[in-house]
């Protein structure tokens, strides 16, 4: 069965906008279907301070895995475009690549390693924005 996963994508180190494509990329080969993917958005840094902004995106993937294989894999993915340590108990840092799974299907899941609805994606403008940029009716 194929499940319409949102996902959320963001850097602000490197080429920020070769490492989102190609996290695209690599999220096409492992995870699903890269069906929708939203402009890209240059903000400033959320919940910490850098001289470094991010560019963010939003994209709808059709997959077949799990929620927790898609956590699994673009966690994976992250790890190889070089990112080093997650952020824990709301410390943020700067970061090569970021992709946070926003939304998969209408489930609600709200365990220790996954909760979806992604639970600050309302408060953040640089995620509502392309998501809602890429959720509007085409």
């Amino acid at each position: 069965m194929e499940h319409k996963l949102y996902i959320s994508l963001g850097s602000n180190q490197g080429n920020r906008k070769a490492l989102i494509n190609e996290a695209l990329r690599l999220i096409g080969l492992s995870v699903g279907q890269v069906e929708r993917v939203s402009s890209m958005y240059e903000t400033e840094p959320w919940g910490f301070e850098s001289p470094h902004k991010f560019l963010n995106a939003a994209a709808l993937v059709l997959t077949s895995l799990s929620p927790w294989e898609c956590l699994t894999e673009t966690q994976r993915i992250e790890r190889k475009l070089g990112r080093r340590k997650k952020s824990s108990d709301g410390k943020y840092h700067d970061r090569p690549i970021d992709i946070d799974l926003l939304l998969y299907d209408d489930w609600e899941i709200n365990t220790p390693e996954l909760t979806i609805p992604h639970p600050l994606m309302e408060e953040r403008d640089f995620v509502k924005i392309p998501l809602a940029e890429i959720r509007a009716e085409k």
